[in-house]
């Protein structure tokens, strides 16, 4: 065993120096070091086992797994990319890696380690750690996991009476007969009504939104029919301002469109169909400064039916409190691409519940029972006698309606998404209208790039309509301004103009430092405009200014991921220009000098472009592949675009197909046992 680990002053000046060199956090060292402190004989396996769960945390994972780090001990920290073990710490002499470290510790040994009494426990109590099996927790997470499998088996257990006919009758009244074989929408709306707990997952442009309007309408419907005849208690509600703006505008589309003639009392059940979104932080009610909500298990929420938008980006911790508060009779429908990132914070829920969805796992009963009330046939290769609980409660939707069989984006998608990185080149040879490929980075020419985010151009010749850049809604913010003496609601449909045109297109990278990170990139780009003579200044507050707000402003309305757009109103007075976000297509104003939590957005990370779309989107890779680069990043940023999709990376980089080869594997024990 390294001299480290049979020491703890050792130990703990080993994690300095790991932190000093940005491999470790230094809440990470801290927290070792004052577990040192609390329990000064703790065997300093324990100690180290303590400082790399906690840094896991950091790195979206619900804990640490110590056969997996012994296997690849440079997995538990956050090291440099491609061996370069610099880190942080400048020309300072790098600390022993982990692998150096870990030489001669076994699994069996780290965990002998991990049974002392007031550190460590196997469950329920009072210590800092938590062990299960090879998994190490830090406490409150261990409780966070066990309290949402908990939760969710409860109300898979829970068992709902339908009336077959009545269910029957409202899904064929919602449901026209599918075209083409089995209608995943109508059976995917058949299992989550039949669940308390159900997940409707699905890649862009498969339906989730409207499969779950037409959930609605068919638990409504079957409210109002029923012995007590009430509109049932429906709330909305997605992870972001951004998310919930955007289901505002689909929700509101969906439940218009609706076709509700073949329902006993269609008007009502559309009525009571709510268009209103909200986000999670507000419906839960957040408190100033604290992790705690106004609503949990002891003042629950008052609802029948919440649905969950972009489940994804729902992290363990938000989770549990979500869960905690739901009545026990309530029912939560969750929505979302299982194959898009998951959350920033710790855990990858959706992600873990639909493990095994491609697959159905369906059982001869849940078959049977979705012949009887759609008359649609599931398919053999998805039925399992051992399918467990949850999967009767997951449906994956399998068609999309935006990507069609010729469509480069899709089949780029479909190609990433399998990790097939033979096909996911071959795609940008292909010769598809929606796809192009753009070279930078070193050995390029960086016009290329400028021309790209500045005109739109892709070095492509379009027979058709191009797509767009930056000058796009510059030159709308210019054209369409309005004259002085203007009315507001002229002012306002401006703004809307604006902000409709910078939806056209939008930059996306991975990075948020160096050259290619959103913060070297809105520098290059601000540079570029302003030479082209589209806006004023490359620095401060300016007309133009797209910006991104990155905290949430209960105060002024605005949730992180809100994008505005900086507007000179008539008499030269800077305002900017957010969606009010309440599907009313209103504009809310707000003067520069209140945004305390916003950045220019040129560039924006895939990461905080979960929950939007936009007409073209150009991804930038870097020229040396980060930790950060995944197959789910790269799925991400290509699915936001909705007609044209750009990369631009560097010409020998192979940077795409090893991002494409790497899975984001969060660790987790939500599903074990």
């Amino acid at each position: 065993m390294n001299a480290a680990l049979n020491d703890t002053a050792a130990t703990l000046a080993l994690l300095d120096r790991w932190a000093d060199h940005g491999w470790l956090r230094g809440l990470d060292a801290a927290f070792a070091a004052f577990l040192a402190r609390e329990v000064p004989d703790a065997p300093p396996p324990a100690i180290l086992a303590a400082a790399l769960a906690s840094h896991q945390l950091g790195r979206g994972h619900a804990c640490l797994d110590l056969a997996d780090t012994l296997a690849d001990p440079g997995f538990a920290l956050s090291l440099p990319p491609d061996g370069d073990s610099k880190g942080e710490g400048g020309g300072d002499a790098r600390p022993p890696l982990p692998a150096e470290v870990l030489a001669g510790l076994d699994l069996a040994g780290w965990q002998a380690a991990l049974t002392h009494p007031e550190l460590v426990a196997d469950g329920p109590g009072a210590t800092p750690l938590v062990a299960v099996g090879r998994r190490v927790y830090l406490r409150r997470y261990w409780q966070y996991e066990r309290s949402v499998r908990e939760a969710i088996d409860a109300r898979l257990a829970a068992p709902l009476q339908l009336p077959a006919d009545a269910l029957r009758a409202a899904l064929d009244a919602l449901f026209p007969p599918a075209a083409n074989g089995l209608d995943w929408q109508k059976l995917a709306c058949a299992l989550a009504a039949h669940s308390a707990f159900a997940i409707v997952t699905g890649g862009p442009g498969t339906g989730k939104t409207t499969t779950v309007v037409r959930l609605l309408a068919v638990l409504q419907t079957l409210a109002l029919a029923g012995d007590a005849a009430r509109a049932l208690r429906i709330r909305l509600a997605a992870p972001t301002g951004k998310a919930a703006a955007r289901l505002n505008e689909s929700i509101a589309g969906a439940v218009a469109k609706l076709q509700l003639d073949g329902l006993p009392d269609g008007d009502a059940v559309r009525a009571a169909i709510p268009v209103q979104v909200t986000t999670l932080h507000r419906l839960l009610g957040s408190r100033p400064d604290s992790r705690h909500f106004r609503h949990h298990a002891g003042n629950p929420l008052p609802v029948d039916v919440l649905v969950v938008d972009e489940a994804s980006m729902v992290d363990l911790e938000m989770m549990a409190a979500l869960l905690a508060a739901l009545p026990a009779r309530a029912r939560l429908v969750l929505l979302g691409d299982k194959d898009q990132l998951a959350s920033v914070e710790a855990g990858a829920v959706l992600g873990e519940l639909c493990r095994r969805a491609s697959e159905g796992h369906y059982t001869a009963e849940t078959a049977g029972w979705i012949a009887d009330v759609t008359g649609a046939t599931i398919p053999a290769s998805l039925i399992d006698p051992a399918g467990t609980a949850l999967d009767q409660a997951v449906a994956m939707l399998r068609f999309s309606h935006r990507f069609r069989h010729d469509s480069g984006i899709g089949q780029l998608a479909t190609a990433v998404n399998d990790g097939d990185v033979e096909a996911a080149a071959g795609c940008f040879d292909a010769g598809f209208a929606d796809l192009a490929r753009v070279a930078v980075g070193e050995g390029a020419d960086e016009r290329a790039l400028r021309r790209l985010v500045v005109e739109g151009d892709t070095g492509k010749a379009y027979a058709g309509e191009r797509p767009l850049g930056y000058r796009h809604y510059l030159e709308t913010l210019r054209d369409a301004r309005p004259a002085a003496g203007a009315a507001q609601a002229d002012i306002d449909d401006w703004a809307r103009k604006v902000l409709a045109a910078h939806g056209q297109f939008q930059l996306l990278c991975g990075l948020r430092r160096g050259p290619w990170g959103v913060e070297g990139l809105n520098r290059r780009i601000a540079g570029w405009l302003k030479e082209a003579g589209l806006i004023p200044a490359a620095e401060g507050w300016y007309a133009g200014r797209p910006v991104l707000v990155t905290r949430n402003d209960y105060g002024l309305g605005l949730m992180n991921g809100d994008i505005g757009i900086t507007l000179e109103l008539p008499g030269g007075v800077l305002r900017v220009a957010f969606p009010a976000g309440d599907g009313s297509a209103g504009i809310k104003w707000v003067q520069p000098s209140r945004l305390q939590a916003v950045e220019t957005v040129f560039a924006l990370t895939v990461h905080k472009s979960q929950g939007s779309e936009f007409t073209h989107v150009a991804m930038a890779l870097p020229e040396s592949l980060s930790p950060i680069l995944t197959r789910e990043l790269i799925y991400t940023g290509i699915t936001r675009a909705k007609q044209w999709f750009t990369l631009a990376d560097a010409p020998a980089s192979s940077v795409l197909a090893r991002a494409v080869e790497r899975r984001v594997l969060r660790v987790s024990g939500l599903m074990a046992g």
